[in-house]
């Protein structure tokens, strides 16, 4: 889909870094910059994903485009140190970050143990201020860039995901933040937030609930349909790192096919507290 919209080799010359770039969303934007020639690392923690999803990729590069793959935990500051710097030593610079990577889990907030809830904000929102930082502190405040960040259509919370829903929003504020005190140096950051976005590895993720979950979903999007990686979200987040929003920042995209203004979470809710009492039977 990026092809038909940006012109071949658009982002030629360009390095763009996407965490959690090795299955899912991140793979799907990865595959978008490759396509138009970006240079692209993929983070991710999982060796065989990264080798998997490199091999893939390289095999769709285009006018000059390369794939990098390298190992990070996003939630410790020196492992995200060590993969800008490693980008840096292999492309010479980062024009774009795509902080993709994240997890959480379905769950009343009363049944998240005080580990798991600082488990997920600690990936979710301290994992994205350890790569913003990073690509701050290593390149882009002398050279500036742009920063995409991925949240979540959260503006009525995130009932059975609290903690994701906090996050989350914490994120937002701090792309809002740093986006002011950034502009100056020429860093552009702003956040696109998915909606029920469909992806095989997404579904397994969620185990017995995925189909459940992705399936109930469809009936709070007024466009009636889960998006598409590939041809509903790579091209907005795409379109964030291109010039085309050089003069946006600090804003929030959301795309979900209008979920985010009839979104019923108690029907998700609902859903949840029927699985949990089928496991249980």
């Amino acid at each position: 889909m990026t092809s038909k919209l940006f012109r071949p080799g658009y982002f030629a010359g360009k390095v763009n870094v996407v965490t959690g770039g090795g299955s899912g969303i991140g793979l799907g934007i990865a595959e978008g910059l490759v396509e138009l020639g970006s240079k692209v690392v993929i983070a991710s923690r999982s060796p065989e994903r990264i080798e998997e999803a490199t091999q893939l990729l390289s095999s769709k590069c285009q006018d000059g485009a390369e794939v990098l793959g390298l190992q990070c935990n996003i939630r410790s500051r020196e492992s995200v140190k060590q993969m800008i710097s490693d980008t840096i030593s292999h492309f010479g610079r980062v024009d774009g970050l795509v902080n993709n990577g994240g997890g959480q889990f379905h769950s009343p907030a009363e049944n998240i143990s005080a580990n798991g809830f600082h488990a997920v904000v600690e990936t979710n929102l301290y994992g994205t201020y350890h790569c913003m930082m990073e690509a701050f502190e290593q390149h882009m405040k002398e050279n500036g860039g742009k920063i995409v960040n991925i949240v979540t259509i959260n503006r009525m919370g995130m009932a059975g995901m609290a903690h994701s829903g906090a996050a989350r929003a914490g994120v937002k504020n701090l792309s809002m933040s740093l986006g002011a005190e950034w502009a100056k140096y020429g860093i552009i950051i702003n956040n696109v937030a998915p909606g029920t976005i469909h992806s095989d590895t997404a579904q397994a993720n969620y185990g017995p609930l995925g189909e459940l979950l992705f399936d109930g979903a469809v009936q709070t999007i007024p466009m009636g349909r889960l998006g598409s990686t590939t041809d509903d979200l790579a091209p907005s987040v795409i379109f964030m790192l291109s010039e085309g929003a050089k003069y946006t920042t600090g804003q929030t995209l959301d795309v979900c096919g209008g979920q985010s203004l009839h979104n019923n979470y108690r029907q998700g809710l609902v859903l949840l507290e029927e699985f949990m009492k089928k496991q249980q039977e």
